[in-house]
């Protein structure tokens, strides 16, 4: 009776109002966000998380910044896999640390302090950590602590593993086969891709359709793309990426492709100019050869020269001449 009672005093007349209120106080608002959201998430909710990601490995890093530290000391933090991060800025100073205050930022964007910072000073020195979980590729980027007004800082750059390829091009030549490489030093890759580029964008290439392609590697790690009869068109750029749970990572390997007439220009250049100096030379030993050969060649030479100088001197001597006389005289 006491039940139906309280019930009846619930729904008496002046209650529903106070009803619909308090229904309305504890119903979530959707502008709140994801209530999924790491960072709205209720405590039940968080250790659920953290027990999910319990047995993952844990990754440590550490960074020293002194006072006189000018530029940004940065380290690189590589995760192929879901990992708890622990990141640890030690600061150094001579001064009193009781002012000096840290933030950490992540992209040059404060991040909001939880309970995974935690801050501490003995001294003169000052040491900040902040420990959370990596599940996404999303949480990957630059993760920097800042320490006072002069803004030093600390950068830990989280990234996947990078794949390398050949950093010269590669020349091969029309008809040939070769044979493209890339490699992920102590990694290895859930997948590789291969991509060839264009003037607008990278072209997955696929060698169960196309007999020209054959990629294969010897190891995980490692990823081998062979192009067969080559043609010049084949030139360009061709893009290796590695898949990871965390992200990808790619690395651009230059082709060129010649036709064989390329390297026999030089030759054909330099065989032109010994054909011309050899013909030179041949032409001159042939007429210096004819000149020893037919003396009276230079014999009429010569009595041409000779009937030129009686021409001459024969009208010099037609040439009448007057004899002058003194004015005395006449």
């Amino acid at each position: 009776m006491r039940s139906h009672t309280g019930l009846r005093a619930l729904v008496a007349p002046g209650y529903p109002l106070l009803l619909l209120c308090l229904l309305a106080a504890t119903r979530p608002d959707p502008a709140e966000g994801d209530p999924t959201d790491p960072t709205l998430t209720s405590l039940p909710v968080r250790e659920e998380m953290m027990a999910k990601y319990s047995n993952l490995s844990l990754k440590s890093c550490n960074i020293s910044v002194t006072e006189k530290s000018n530029v940004s000391v940065e380290e690189n933090v590589i995760l192929e896999k879901p990992s708890h991060v622990e990141l640890k800025c030690v600061y150094t100073a001579t001064k009193d640390l009781n002012l000096m205050n840290v933030t950490w930022k992540k992209d040059d964007e404060p991040l909001e302090t939880t309970g995974d910072f935690n801050t501490t000073k003995m001294g003169n020195t000052l040491t900040s950590q902040y420990r959370f979980i990596v599940f996404n590729s999303k949480q990957l980027g630059k993760y920097s602590c800042v320490f006072g007004e002069k803004e030093l800082r600390g950068t830990f750059n989280i990234h996947v593993p990078k794949a390398h390829g050949k950093k010269k091009s590669l020349i091969a030549y029309v008809g040939d086969s070769t044979v493209l490489k890339c490699v992920c030093q102590d990694c290895l890759p859930l997948n590789w891709t291969w991509y060839m580029g264009n003037e607008t964008a990278q072209v997955p290439i696929d060698a169960h359709s196309n007999e020209k392609y054959i990629i294969n590697g010897s190891h995980a790690n490692e990823t081998r793309l062979k192009i067969k009869h080559l043609l010049e068109e084949d030139g360009g750029s061709y893009w290796c990426r590695a898949t990871f749970q965390l992200g990808e990572s790619e690395e651009q390997n230059e082709l060129v492709v010649l036709s064989f007439l390329v390297p026999l220009k030089p030759f054909l250049a330099i065989l032109a100019e010994v054909i011309l100096l050899v013909a030179i030379i041949l032409l001159c030993e042939v007429y210096t050869h004819k000149k020893k050969n037919d003396p009276d060649a230079g014999k009429e030479f010569e009595q041409i020269e000779q009937l030129k100088s009686d021409d001459s001197n024969g009208i010099e001597n037609n040439v009448p001449r007057y004899r002058k006389t003194d004015s005395a005289d006449q």
